[in-house]
């Protein structure tokens, strides 16, 4: 085998890693003067025009959310207290397929939600898994490309996406969610929705908080098999987006229950694994999830363009009483979602009716392409003109001390800080026989595709004998590996 090239920065420099982002500590918080990682992210985020790099396909709907319990205790945000009602729009979506892919492809769902708030909007963006295929975002884009299509016959290839699959074993969570019959659900109505990071929760006395978002389906769940997904993308590749627009139009609207984990701020220093790491869910037997509410979706958009194409969903729209962690996706999300609306619809998309806040906007940004909401004078701050002035005080609660080296590292530190556990308690003990069937079955169509290589079908045996030996060795026998 020839000696590999050293990758290297755009500008020709030595990469300093392709797998780690800088942070504070192994655990802390991504560091801006990260240049590779901004570089790799910003130009992903212009790959491609004018549809969504990632999140294409697909569409939504309004609805409301409607607080049901007292969460006062956790939080300040207004629109989590008891009684409140807030207007929302939703987007689901498939993420890997192009603007006119199958709905029902075997793909996570994106499961992103806009609230229009009181106090500004809050975005979350989420997915129908409540974990994802890696932990830092300097791998983000090469994981998208692996599940792209080739630079030289512009084809999917199955190969692709097991060659970094198995070279990245903190995928084996959420790719066992993709090859059971969660990846291909029935309807986005049935299916749950998660925020998949951790939050930062803190209430008006400056406590702090550790959250994630769980969305429970009140249709109840329900997914294809692979057989019916495969037909289903024959008989009507818009089936989902159909059927969601066709409920809601009959009046039959869908609704979720909001459930919260709380994990308590100083809790996560020596809890069992990192509990930021995207790869992971905390046990329910730890924290159990707290019913606080629920979200009906209740009418269609009229215009799919203006109102689902051109809505911008980013997890830095946070609220106060609401902050970020120290989830490595998440920070980088911060950076690359409204990087990418900027480029895609303009850096003044929050003025579209869409994306605009319901209350008054006060900014001291101007001008560029389809400006219609400049400011007055004065333009700058600080200012002696009479110009607005920002207050901390909202935001009392959100400060957290972080120490560390700057380093390039895996997380670290945390007793059960493994890639396989998590994934072997589900085949273990949440699937039923028939989805474990079905999860061999699925893995085994797909990794017998024509441009499956001979060499990569050991690679992917181990891959799921690492999870668990019996799992491992179904999947080997399906693909023609007898001797294991």
């Amino acid at each position: 085998m020839s000696e590999r090239p050293v990758s290297t920065t755009d500008a020709g420099i030595p990469a300093p890693s392709d797998e780690f982002s800088q942070s504070v500590g192994p655990n802390g918080p991504l560091l801006l003067q990260d240049h590779y990682l901004i570089q790799k992210m910003a130009h992903f985020n212009r790959e491609r025009v004018p549809e969504r790099v990632v999140h294409a396909k697909g569409g939504g709907a309004y609805g409301k959310l409607l607080i049901t319990e007292d969460v006062s205790q956790f939080t300040k945000a207004g629109l989590f207290q008891k009684g409140a009602e807030t207007d929302l729009l939703i987007r689901f979506s498939t993420v890997a397929g192009e603007l006119g892919s199958a709905d029902s492809a075997r793909d996570p769902r994106g499961f992103a939600l806009k609230f229009y708030t009181d106090e500004g909007n809050y975005d979350l963006v989420g997915n129908n898994t409540p974990v994802f295929f890696i932990r830092d975002p300097q791998k983000f884009s090469d994981f998208i490309h692996s599940q792209k299509r080739r630079a030289d016959t512009h084809l999917r290839d199955n190969n692709m996406q097991w060659d970094f699959w198995t070279l990245s074993p903190e995928s084996a969570h959420q790719v066992t969610f993709l090859m059971s019959d969660r990846g291909t659900p029935y309807t986005w109505r049935h299916m749950n929705g998660y925020g998949s990071h951790t939050f930062l929760w803190y209430n008006a006395a400056g406590e702090k908080f550790w959250v994630k978002y769980h969305f429970k389906t009140d249709q109840g769940i329900r997914n294809f098999t692979a057989a019916e997904a495969d037909a289903m993308s024959g008989e009507d590749p818009d089936h989902h987006l159909r059927d969601l627009r066709t409920a809601i139009a009959n009046g039959d609207h869908p609704s979720w229950t909001v459930q919260i984990q709380v994990m308590p701020f100083e809790a996560a220093a020596d809890y069992r694994f990192n509990p930021f790491d995207l790869t992971k869910v905390w046990p329910h037997g730890d924290y159990p999830p707290i019913t606080i509410g629920r979200f009906v979706l209740d009418r269609n958009p009229e215009n799919y363009f203006a109102e689902i194409e051109q809505a911008a969903f980013e997890p830095a729209n946070l609220v106060p009483g609401i902050g970020s962690s120290p989830d490595k996706m998440l920070q980088g999300r911060l950076f690359s979602y409204p990087d990418t609306h900027r480029y895609r619809i303009g850096p003044n998309y929050l003025q579209l009716p869409v994306n605009r806040p319901k209350v008054a906007v006060h900014s001291y940004n101007k001008d560029g392409p389809m400006s219609y909401a400049n400011p007055g004078d004065p333009l700058y701050a600080p200012n002696s003109a009479g110009g607005p002035v920002a207050d901390p005080a909202p935001w009392t609660g959100e400060q957290y001390g972080v120490a560390g080296e700057i380093v390039r590292s895996a997380y670290r530190l945390h007793s059960e800080d493994d890639d396989y556990g998590q994934p072997r308690t589900l085949w273990e003990k949440v699937l039923s026989d028939t989805d474990r069937d079905h999860l061999v079955s699925n893995i085994v169509g797909h990794a017998s595709a024509p441009e499956v290589t001979a060499e990569m079908k050991p690679r992917i045996a181990e891959y799921w004998r690492n999870i668990h030996k019996d799992l491992g060795d179904r999947v080997a026998q399906g693909i023609g590996l007898n001797n294991g």
